[in-house]
């Protein structure tokens, strides 16, 4: 069987391709990283697995989803939304991975890919999807006004830090850390996927490694070269990079 990978992040991509490797039954991986090379390779490819990002630049997965012809590849959203939004596809039979991937559940997912792929009731599908597309973006609007959370592993055990504790996030290659007041927590998922799901009211991002929460800042001072250098509540002190000072200044304003 063939398959499209379709995530805006090159390393994202390759994560599931080099997953995708594995799997003895599959003999061709394409990729794509946005909505409109997804529609085009869909069209050129014909696929019989999609593994789809949800929210990508210039179009979401719900624009490539709706635009599939009669005959649909097997879907498996690849997402970071919580168990909130995790129900709408559930409730609507969709097979979907959260990341970070966990490998097990990636060949539960696959496993389930293939067998409706090998079905012949592909087309009895298009229906199921375009309810489950509205399914899921109400929920998603629910999801959004809602408080975040995420669960961290400490010590052997899993602890849930809500956005209403959180300082900011700060990337560390293929993590971030999640700073609270008085600790930090280790959590597998990269800044720029994790700055695409927060809301933009709550968190701004200042520098390539760094994420703040906008009522964690105390104060804001000027360092040598007309740098801007950010106080946070617990004291810390975060540079704001320069191609993210202008954005700071308009902001702040």
């Amino acid at each position: 069987m063939s398959v499209l990978v379709v995530d805006d992040e090159p390393l994202a991509r390759r994560r599931l391709i080099r997953m995708l490797g594995k799997l003895e039954w599959i003999d061709r991986v394409d990729e794509a990283k946005d909505a409109i090379e997804a529609q085009l390779k869909i069209k050129k490819c014909c696929p019989d697995i999609l593994l789809l990002d949800i929210q990508m630049p210039g179009g979401s997965g719900f624009d490539v989803l709706e635009q599939l012809a009669s005959d649909p590849p097997a879907i498996v959203f690849v997402t970071a939304f919580d168990q909130y939004a995790l129900r709408a596809f559930e409730a609507n039979a969709v097979d979907y991975l959260t990341k970070p991937i966990d490998a097990s559940r990636f060949s539960i997912a696959m496993d389930r890919a293939k067998l409706t792929a090998s079905s012949h009731i592909q087309t009895d599908r298009i229906s199921e999807l375009q309810e489950m597309i509205a399914s899921l973006k109400g929920t998603l609007r629910t999801q959004s006004r809602q408080t975040a959370e995420f669960w961290v592993k400490s010590l052997g055990e899993f602890i849930r830090v809500t956005q209403d504790n959180i300082i900011r996030f700060q990337a560390e290659r293929d993590y971030v850390r999640i700073h609270v007041s008085g600790t930090s927590y280790l959590y597998q998922e990269t800044l720029t996927s994790l700055e695409q799901r927060l809301d933009s009211d709550e968190f701004i991002r200042i520098h390539r490694s760094n994420i703040v929460k906008r009522t964690a800042i105390a104060k804001i001072r000027k360092a040598p070269f007309s740098e801007l250098i950010i106080v946070l509540s617990d004291g810390s002190e975060v540079r704001v990079g320069r191609t993210y000072s202008k954005n700071m200044r308009v902001t702040l304003k």
